[in-house]
Parts: C-alpha cells; sequence; structure tokens
C-alpha cells in the first residue's frame, strides 16, 4: 500500500504565491512582445470562422484566406476611424467659436471664483500666463515625445497585424504542437479547453462590438434629441469608450461634458451628463449580462482587480486584455480537478459543485 505525501498548506500556497508574482514580472518585462500577440491571438481566434469560409467554401490558399480576412478586419477599424476622425475635423472646423465660448466660459468661472473664494481675477490670470508661458517653453519635449508616442502606436498595430497573420496562418501546426505537448490520455481535457477559448472568447468579443454598436447609437439619439451640436462624435465616444469595463465610461462622461460644455450653454452639458449616467446604468443591468455576460461569467472582484492589474502593467491595452485573459484562465482551471477551487474563485457560487459535496453519512 503507498501512501501518497501532499506538501503542508501553507507551502502549496507560497509557491501559488511565488509562481504569480514571477510569471507577473515576466509579463511585465515582456510587454513589448507579448501586447500585440495577444491583440494577435484574440483577432485570430475572431476572424477564424472567416478565413474557414474562404478556405473551404471559397477553396482560396490559406495565405489568401489569412490575408483576405485581415484585409476585412483593417477595412472595419479604418471606417470606424474615419467616423470619428470626421466628427472630429468637423469639430475644428467650428474652433473660433469654440474658442469664444471657451473664452466666455473662462470668464465665468474667474468671475464665480472670485466671488466664492475672493480671488482677484488678476492673479488667476497671471497664474494662467505663467503655465502657458512654462508649457510652450517645454513645446519641444512635447512635440518629440508625441512624435514617438504616434510612431510606437504605429509601429504597435504593424504588430498585431503580423502576429494576426502568423497565427491565422499556422494556426493547424500550433494546434498540433499543443496536443502533442500532453500526454494521449489528457488529450481529451485539452481539445476541450481549445474549443471552448475559441467559442468563448469568440462570443466574448462579438458581445462586446454589438454592445458598443447599441450604446452609441442610444447615445447619438439621446445627444441629438437634447439638441447637441456634436451627437453624432459625443455618441461615438460613449460607444468606444464603453468598451473598457467600469473605468471607460468614467473617461466618456467627462469628454462628453467637456466638449458640451466647450460648444453649448450649460444645461446641455447637464443633460449629457445624466443621459451618459442613465445609458451607463441601462447597459451595466441590461445589456452587458444579456449580451457579454453570458459568454464570460466572471465575478465582478475579480473583474475590477484584473482591470486594476491590467492597467498597471500594461496601461489601456492591459485594462482591454484583462477579462479574456481571465476567461481563459478560468476555461483551463475548471478543467483541471485539483485547479477547480481557483476556477470557482474567478466565478460565482452557481458555477462550482465538487463530488466532495455529495451526500454525506455521519458516523
Amino acid at each position: 500500500m503507498t501512501i501518497k505525501k501532499f506538501a503542508p498548506f501553507y507551502e502549496h500556497f507560497a509557491l501559488v504565491i511565488i509562481g504569480i508574482l514571477g510569471l507577473g514580472y515576466l509579463i511585465d518585462e515582456g510587454k513589448e512582445i507579448l501586447d500585440p500577440l495577444v491583440f494577435g491571438f484574440l483577432f485570430a481566434i475572431l476572424l477564424l470562422p472567416v478565413a474557414n469560409f474562404l478556405e473551404k467554401k471559397l477553396r482560396l490558399p490559406r495565405s489568401a484566406a489569412s490575408f483576405l480576412s485581415i484585409i476585412l478586419l483593417v477595412a472595419f477599424i479604418s471606417s470606424v476611424v474615419y467616423l470619428v476622425s470626421n466628427q472630429i475635423s468637423n469639430l475644428m472646423s467650428d474652433w473660433p467659436m469654440l474658442k469664444k465660448q471657451i473664452e466666455e466660459s473662462v470668464n465665468s468661472v474667474k468671475i464665480w471664483l472670485q466671488q466664492t473664494f475672493n480671488i482677484d481675477t488678476e492673479e488667476q490670470t497671471q497664474y494662467v500666463t505663467n503655465t502657458t508661458r512654462k508649457i510652450m517653453s517645454s513645446g519641444g519635449a512635447v512635440i518629440s515625445t508625441t512624435f514617438g508616442a504616434v510612431s510606437s502606436l504605429v509601429l504597435f498595430y504593424i504588430f498585431i497585424i503580423v502576429f494576426t497573420f502568423f497565427i491565422l496562418f499556422y494556426r493547424r501546426l500550433l494546434y498540433r504542437f499543443i496536443l502533442s505537448v500532453f500526454d494521449k490520455q489528457h488529450e481529451p481535457v485539452v481539445k476541450d479547453i481549445i474549443l471552448n477559448i475559441q467559442n468563448i472568447l469568440r462570443q466574448y468579443i462579438l458581445g462586446l462590438l454589438i454592445e458598443m454598436v447599441v450604446v452609441a447609437g442610444v447615445a447619438c439619439a439621446l445627444f441629438w434629441f437634447i439638441g447637441i451640436k456634436y451627437a453624432a462624435l459625443l455618441g461615438l465616444i460613449v460607444g468606444l469608450f464603453n468598451i473598457i469595463p467600469y473605468l471607460g465610461i468614467f473617461t466618456a462622461l467627462l469628454l462628453s461634458v467637456l466638449i458640451t460644455f466647450a460648444t453649448g450653454p450649460i444645461n446641455n452639458a447637464v443633460w449629457v451628463g445624466i443621459s451618459v449616467i442613465c445609458i451607463h446604468a441601462v447597459d451595466s443591468n441590461v445589456l452587458l449580462p444579456t449580451i457579454v455576460g453570458s459568454k464570460v461569467r466572471l465575478n465582478a472582484l475579480i473583474t475590477f482587480l484584473g482591470i486594476v492589474l491590467g492597467e498597471m502593467i500594461w496601461g489601456l491595452s492591459g485594462m482591454f486584455l484583462s477579462i479574456p485573459v481571465i476567461a481563459i484562465t478560468k476555461i483551463i482551471l475548471d478543467r483541471i480537478e485539483h485547479l477547480k477551487p481557483w476556477g470557482y474563485l474567478l466565478g460565482g457560487d452557481y458555477e462550482y459543485k465538487p463530488s466532495a459535496e455529495k451526500k454525506m453519512k455521519t458516523r
């Protein structure tokens, strides 16, 4: 009779914590290559049905099918960018009116500060002038930093496209490699994990896109009904930033209120703020659980922690990628017997039913 010796809980837990910290360090150090690689992986999963259709139904070579799928994705993203840039160009064409409106708003704020806090308007003007002078003196550094950021962003998008193409092109090779790494007895579990990752991530991304379109359409309609001049631009801003869970809606609220305040009366800005809050309430309680929540079942605490950690490690892209990465982790944990409690921690009480919870007879 053999007796299995297990490590004590505190030793096992310490090893898990050390492993998580080491993995986090490697992820942080490898941001430059891992960030576009993960985006390429997500886009490849999204485009996989398109590539399979072009390859099997239209008899295109795998390279041509992969390339054409990426062209369709780039065309969709370019159309969204064109809509946003077109609205921004309309906003910039009214710059003289915006400048006048901003000056009037600043004068109103100065008068309010003087009446409320007894701060002289000359002191306020001097402070603004000094701040402007400091910003202008460092204009060269700001321009060079902006140019570097734009160049890095373009290079980042190129890497995403390249990774997406190669993952689509070598998808069968990668699939066979993953299967060959594990023993034959584990092959059904590995296949199940791969299939579930593909289905859930594809449905999650499509759900986010549907949610973005619905939220942008509702926001545009509400802003047009209120009488906002740049209703289409503000609606697109609300829809795009809504993709980022929790924190994105606050950024959209701030931008929408500022733009409305600079282009119209203050009561419009108040109505825009109320509209964005109402849209967020309906989206969080109706759209998100219906469209997205059924695809990725993660509890709110883990989701928020993932978003915060993702922003700390990878910035804005980390905030967006946190939920898909946690969803992948949960799928893997749920299908490995001794790791199911960790999958239960990421999900909810309704999902975990370990075999030990069967009827027990007391002795």
